[in-house]
């Protein structure tokens, strides 16, 4: 008899932990399915974003060496930003190159 009750307790246990395991999947897997953004997406904004700065800073140099700029902190401001935007994205596509060819060495 005490062992019945004991089995008993341990099924209802093990019924419940699955089912908090199964909804903490369900949930996992919605947020993933819900996420708006892929790498993808947010690569091509990234490099937007980049060509932006690039494009802005080109303008301030144009400005400058044509006299219609005359604050010459602006226009070293746009072009240091443009520079430390590219030296980021030169980084960020490293990383992804050098985790491509890991993945790639990782046999199955």
């Amino acid at each position: 008899m005490k062992n019945t009750r004991q089995n008993m307790e341990i099924s209802k246990l093990t019924s419940q932990i699955s089912s908090i395991s199964e909804n903490a999947k369900t949930k996992q897997t919605q947020k993933i399915e819900n996420s708006d953004k892929d790498f993808g997406e947010v690569f091509k904004k990234a490099i937007g974003e980049l060509n932006d700065t690039q494009i802005a800073a080109d303008k301030a140099v144009a400005d400058l060496a044509t006299g219609q700029i005359t604050d010459l902190h602006q226009a070293a401001i746009a072009i240091g930003k443009a520079e430390t935007s590219m030296k980021l994205m030169l980084e960020i596509r490293n990383k992804a190159i050098s985790s491509y060819k890991e993945i790639a060495r990782t046999q199955l």
